[in-house]
């Protein structure tokens, strides 16, 4: 199973690929996750999942918070 984890305009997401579809979860500031209804296809790529996120949420970033980068 492929996991990433991405900072989103402050905003951490964890995104796995599971049986050829990806599922994101939104990770709280306790560790917990919370499933997220965003539905990413199947096509895309983990190279370009920062850009996919950055499209779908570029108008939630603030001015303090205004990037999207994977979590290593």
């Amino acid at each position: 199973m492929e996991k990433y984890r991405f900072n989103v305009f402050g905003r951490i997401l964890a995104i796995e690929r599971a049986s050829g579809e990806w599922r994101c979860f939104a990770i709280g500031a306790d560790g917990k996750r919370g499933p997220v209804n965003l539905a990413v296809p199947p096509e895309v790529a983990h190279g370009e999942l920062a850009q996919y996120l950055y499209d779908i949420y570029h108008e939630s970033a603030a001015s303090t918070d205004a990037d999207i980068f994977e979590i290593t």
